[in-house]
């Protein structure tokens, strides 16, 4: 890979719908308002993009607009995990048809699977994509947790896992990939919080909810720590700190979607079941973290 390939602030961008359907056109905008602010790439169908309610046509075609929005000035990674290997494989393989540059696989979820099964899973899924494969590392969702000798045994065997996102406050975890697996591996930050902290050790970007409502900020965060500016990226690290939190003030995306909409990027702030909106107290106390943001709301 170039070494700038898969670098800085890649954001998980929500995925809007509009009476019930998904909404292409306001995704379209998305992207160009993340490269706009300076995003490194975009992520489509990660967590925040609430996969797990659209169905597999809807996935790829989210994939493809983003595609065609981006027009190559920045990479497109799609996230094709599922609970099932077979669909994995099948969101995988129309993914890289549709012109992503890069993949993100979830770790399989609900199952639990034991660490020898999920080496073998992710050497076959890799061992099929014709891309860079990065693995997603989110055990407070997906309730299973990847040692770091089992992802030591997929990258052996299967060269193009090029990095994992780490979603979890554990530090220490991050630390080892480092260690273990150098600079050139792409750690990437998917707690926000961390962000500041694990790009000092030597993550390789991040991959944060936050930067549907403040790219430009991310993306400097990011900017600042590679350029050694360590004080600039502290002081944006405090600024960032609540808005971060309220990300997870509900479920991820039910405030980040809430906010956007005041902030006039999304129409309204639908999701489909059982993701619900904002309700009246979350929604004035989001109001308060923009104000507090200097972020400008608009109806």
């Amino acid at each position: 890979m170039d070494d700038g390939f898969l670098r800085g602030s890649y954001p998980p961008l929500v995925t809007p719908f509009r009476d019930g359907a998904v909404d292409r056109e306001t995704f379209a905008r998305l992207v160009d308002h993340q490269i706009a602010n300076g995003s490194h790439g975009v992520v489509v169908c990660g967590t925040t993009g609430e996969p797990t309610a659209l169905t597999g046509a809807e996935r790829t075609e989210l994939v493809r607009t983003a595609v065609r929005a981006a027009r190559g000035r920045v990479p497109v990674v799609a996230a094709t995990g599922s609970q099932s290997h077979a669909e994995t494989v099948e969101l995988t393989a129309a993914a890289a048809r549709a012109g992503a540059d890069a993949l993100l696989v979830v770790t399989p979820y609900f199952i639990r699977p034991p660490q020898r099964g999920l080496a073998q899973y992710f050497i076959d899924v890799a061992g099929r994509a014709r891309r860079p494969v990065l693995i997603y590392h989110i055990p407070g969702r997906a309730a299973v947790n990847l040692e770091v000798a089992t992802l030591a045994r997929i990258v052996e065997a299967a060269p193009n896992v090029v990095g994992i996102k780490h979603a979890a406050n554990d530090l220490a975890f991050a630390t080892e990939v480092v260690a273990r697996f150098g600079a050139g591996f792409r750690l990437f930050v998917g707690l926000e919080e961390l962000s500041f902290p694990m790009l000092a050790i030597g993550a390789a970007g991040m991959m944060n909810a936050v930067a549907n409502v403040a790219p430009r900020q991310v993306a400097d965060l990011y900017e600042s720590v590679a350029r050694g500016d360590l004080d600039a990226a502290r002081r944006l690290h405090h600024a960032l700190f609540e808005l971060n939190q309220a990300v997870f003030f509900d479920t991820n995306p039910i405030p980040v979607k809430y906010m956007m909409r005041r902030l006039g990027l999304l129409a309204a702030n639908e999701h489909r079941l059982p993701m619900v909106p904002a309700g009246p107290e979350l929604e004035r106390r989001l109001d308060g973290v923009l104000e507090r943001a200097g972020l400008r709301q608009i109806g």
